[in-house]
């Protein structure tokens, strides 16, 4: 076997993680069953939640807000061991010895090592996670392969199209749509692991562009571009894991897409590698009329044609400024009607995100224990809020933002925001609060698995939807997700709703979904599905769409049908036929129908 892994025998010694509960992935060492770098998350300890490692400001403090908050809302009974996890049966690879020996041969790194295996089989959605802990993960790939450079991309496609093999291409795993699970196949199955190719090949000062491999993470492309003084911009909530290629196989978006744009706005050309051939544009330029832009159907095919391994990129300065701030509404409604007005008049930040009342008081339990000083400030404040400015507590709303720029410029765009927001009613707290949201969304998932823990089970789902449609697609979801629960004896769960992102003419709407399984169910994952899914047919007759960014992949290919016409999906079977005629490809992912 040709060994890709050179572990560092200090980081081993310094965690108390089991190793076989960890992998080197890129850069980091992350862990195997469950979410993030393998030193960090949330535990519970001495009858209090803390979260260890140092790498986020939440770190090494213990939240005692934060342990009611899990009691008092999810029912949390932290007297009770934690779930039992299970070990899994794992078969051993099914290879070919000639397969190894051609990667050998060429010097193609590749693994068989039995949690490289398990890791690219899942990526980080709830059940993906449950399955790994509790020993129900069901394929794994037979093979890690590591390539280098494009050559032995083309090698091992050229190898599997010889040999029948099943390939699946692998970013950072951070998918929350089954996109990297195995399918049905009998074939042997290839994880195309893309680390390895994670160089900024070129910086363009004069054309303002980067050339880039799509093994790069967002952070080490955004860490490596601001040597230069550049920075892209694109930030999705997993811009620490996921890749280049992930957001282009996805059309991703990310949180300061005002200023920067969508993936599909800042790539302007790419290398594709299919069982076809490469597909690629011979120039590049700002924009052209050429027929179908092959940009738009090429991203977002989700693993099913081939496998990006170089792209072009849009760059920027860094920003002279960047400003966080945040206002306080008396409800949900208010803040709405604010971030519309914002999105109309063109003075958006480059991220402005309005949470509701049950997200802002679960945010507000994320905090340190506080002093008597700071007891008496936040008294203050909650009597001020009350009895002057006539909030209910229980239904106020936290729009939280970041302004970034030039100095004079983002000066004149928050004096104009906030005037909106006074309009509606808001009252401006300050940068502390809205830097808190804003590092929240980075944590966030480490708080669904620590749930896993003590039996309580949560995941997020989204949706974009024009404006007149949003306030009752958030109101339809909540109430119907409640009834359900209430219908099936769940005592305690969390509905709540945030719009992340705005454009001129909709919004984003994310919503986070948990409840407490004791005594209900013994297939909880199987229970959230299907509450999942109720919610997913209620947003889309709500009018929202079946996903802004997250993708489709297995999870979601069942609603596909609702989402455009016939004629419209058959184009994709066409086009997978013509890039990937024999199924090489096979991750299954975007269209039931399909030869997938």
């Amino acid at each position: 076997m040709t060994s890709v892994f050179k572990e560092n025998p200090d980081e081993s010694n310094s965690r108390k993680r089991n190793p076989l509960e960890e992998v080197r992935q890129g850069r980091e060492l992350v862990k195997l069953d469950g979410w993030g770098y393998a030193d960090s998350g949330f535990v519970f300890e001495e009858n209090i939640v803390s979260f260890v490692g140092e790498r986020y400001k939440i770190g090494k403090l213990e939240l005692p807000y934060f342990t009611a908050w899990c009691t008092d809302v999810l029912g949390v009974d932290f007297s009770q061991p934690p779930v039992q996890r299970r070990p899994l049966d794992i078969p051993p690879p099914k290879v070919e010895k000639r397969c190894l020996e051609i990667l050998e041969k060429n010097g193609v790194g590749f693994c068989t090592e039995d949690r490289y295996r398990v890791f690219h089989a899942h990526g980080h959605g709830l059940g993906d996670i449950y399955a790994v802990r509790y020993g129900s993960i069901g394929r794994v790939p037979d093979l890690v392969v590591y390539p280098a450079n494009q050559a032995e991309v083309e090698l091992v496609i050229s190898f599997a199209m010889e040999h029948n093999l099943a390939i699946i291409p692998f970013g950072g795993g951070t998918t929350v749509t089954g996109a990297v699970n195995c399918p049905d196949d009998p074939r042997s199955i290839i994880s195309l692991d893309m680390s390895r190719m994670c160089k900024v090949v070129e910086i363009d000062d004069r054309n303002c562009t980067a050339t880039v491999e799509t093994g790069i993470t967002g952070k080490h492309l955004e860490e490596e571009l601001s040597k230069s003084g550049y920075t892209v911009g694109h930030e999705p909530d997993s811009y620490e894991f996921s890749t280049l290629g992930g957001w282009l196989s996805t059309r991703a978006s990310g949180m300061k897409k005002n200023v920067y744009g969508n993936i599909e706005d800042i790539v302007i050309s790419f290398t594709l590698v299919t069982p076809r051939g490469v597909v690629k544009k011979h120039f590049q330029a700002p924009r052209v009329s050429i027929g179908p832009d092959i940009n738009n159907y090429v991203l977002g095919s989700e693993g099913s044609f081939g496998v990006f391994t170089q792209a072009t990129l849009k760059i920027c300065k860094l920003p002279d400024v960047k400003k966080h701030g945040s206002v306080l509404f008396p409800d949900f409604q208010s803040g709405f009607y604010f971030m519309e007005q914002v999105s109309k008049e063109g003075c958006k930040p480059a991220s402005i995100r309005l949470i509701d009342n049950e997200q802002f008081l679960f945010g507000q339990s994320l905090k340190a224990k506080e002093t008597f000083r700071d007891r008496l400030i936040s008294t203050a404040k909650k009597f001020y809020l009350a009895r002057y400015c006539k909030f209910d507590l229980k239904k106020i709303c936290l729009v939280t933002m970041l302004f970034q720029g030039e100095k004079e410029e983002t000066e004149r765009q928050e004096k104009r925001v906030l005037s909106i927001a006074a309009d509606h009613g808001g009252l401006d707290t300050g940068g502390e609060n809205g830097e808190r949201g804003y590092t929240l969304t980075f944590i966030i998932a480490y708080i669904r698995d620590f749930g896993l823990d003590y039996r309580i089970v949560a995941e997020s789902f989204e949706t974009s939807v024009p404006w007149d449609k949003t306030l009752s697609l958030c109101a339809n979801v909540k109430n119907r997700l409640g009834r359900e629960c209430r219908t099936r004896g769940i005592r305690h769960f969390l509905i709540s709703s945030r719009i992340t992102q705005t454009y001129h003419s909709g919004a984003v709407v994310y919503f986070y979904f948990a409840f407490n399984y004791t005594g209900i169910t013994e297939d909880p994952v199987g229970l959230y599905t299907e509450l999942e899914h109720i919610a997913r047919q209620e947003i889309l007759g709500s009018g929202g769409s079946l996903s802004h960014h997250h993708g489709v992949g297995k999870v979601r290919k069942m609603f596909m049908p609702q989402t455009m016409t016939q004629p419209a999906l058959d184009s994709f079977v066409a086009l997978k036929n013509h890039f990937d005629p024999k199924n090489i490809f096979a991750a299954g992912n975007l269209y039931t129908q399909s030869k997938l």
